[in-house]
């Protein structure tokens, strides 16, 4: 039942939505609005609609009579439906659900900024823990660049021997390390 409800309440009218905008036919233009409007109406009604009626027999096929009776030009149910109910409600209330529109949209904006810094909060304090629970590697992987070896690489780039070829040891087991000249000398790493 899903796809022919898909089909005729949203393809069919989104095609001839296009025919409309194409030929700038106005009259064809507004009709295809108002049943837009409508559908809309419609699919948030049923969002609700659906778990409270979903055990009504036949609920789903009145859910697709009804988006044919809107789309009929024989009944023009959706032109119907908006000039009787839905253009003199939003034409009275218009002023105060533009007000709220525009709190809503001040409030959201404030409330992304605030669970923006939030999330920023969280996650410098989820790296502030990270980190002092890793501080024994950290302070191991510090530990395995001597001064010797950052003067070497922001001194004199073109050494022969390249920074990485520093030695680090396994945190299970405390070796001394190898100075870079010893290093040198025999061409391993040590690890």
């Amino acid at each position: 039942l899903f796809f022919p409800r898909l089909i005729f309440g949203t393809l069919y009218p989104a095609y001839y939505s296009y025919k409309a905008v194409k030929s700038k036919d106005i009259k064809e233009y507004v009709k295809w609005m108002m049943y837009w409007i409508i559908f809309a109406l419609f699919t948030t009604a049923e969002t609700f609609t659906d778990i409270f009626l979903c055990w009504f027999p036949f609920y789903y096929e009145l859910k697709i009579a009804f988006v044919a009776w809107l789309l009929s030009p024989y009944t023009k149910g959706s032109s119907l439906l908006y000039r009787k109910f839905v253009h003199p409600t939003l034409s009275s209330k218009e002023k105060e659900i533009d007000d709220c529109l525009i709190q809503a949209k001040d409030r959201s904006y404030d409330a992304l900024v605030h669970f923006g810094k939030r999330g920023l909060n969280v996650a410098a304090t989820a790296a502030v823990m990270a980190a002092s629970k890793g501080q024994g590697a950290l302070s191991e992987r510090l530990r395995s660049f001597s001064m010797q070896d950052l003067s070497t690489i922001r001194g004199d780039s073109s050494s022969t021997v390249p920074p990485s070829v520093t030695v680090r040891t396994s945190s299970k087991q405390s070796q001394p390390k190898p100075s870079r000249s010893a290093s040198e000398g025999t061409g391993s790493s040590g690890k």
